[in-house]
């Protein structure tokens, strides 16, 4: 039997999507395939890398990619993290689940530096929050 395929998507595949993909790939421990990808590709948000650094975890090495089409049909669970790509992704065949998470864009968080560091934080811990939970169950 093969392994779950668990597939993020976002609009751009630069913050969300990537932390899901990093954290994801962490809380799993290669008991399942985790991709990411974007209706666009705008590359990797630095302060994705720096906030996935903080607790252990290089996603420097990721780039920022586009739907890929075969691997949407080959997924067993599709989760987008933003309404636009909820909204615009293709459409899913019967047979993989899709699940919506919405969280903020930390990528859009104004004030200080320090502010928008926090607000990184805050999406990172709460993407962490849902993975642990449905990883037990999915796994």
């Amino acid at each position: 039997m093969s392994m779950p395929i668990i597939y993020f998507l976002c609009t751009g595949n630069s913050c969300r999507s990537q932390i899901a993909e990093g954290l994801a790939k962490n809380i799993a421990q290669g008991k399942a395939e985790i991709f990411s990808a974007g209706i666009e590709a705008h590359g990797l948000n630095p302060l994705a890398v720096a906030t996935m650094n903080e607790i252990g975890i290089d996603i420097s090495h990721y780039t920022s990619k586009l739907i890929d089409d075969e691997l949407l049909n080959r997924a067993d669970v599709v989760i987008t993290l933003c309404g636009d790509a909820n909204d615009r992704c293709p459409m899913t065949p019967p047979h993989v689940r899709r699940l919506h998470w919405g969280f903020e864009d930390p990528a859009r968080a104004t004030g200080s530096q320090e502010e928008i560091a926090a607000k990184f934080r805050e999406v990172r811990d709460a993407i962490a929050k849902q993975l642990q939970e449905f990883l037990i169950e999915f796994i």
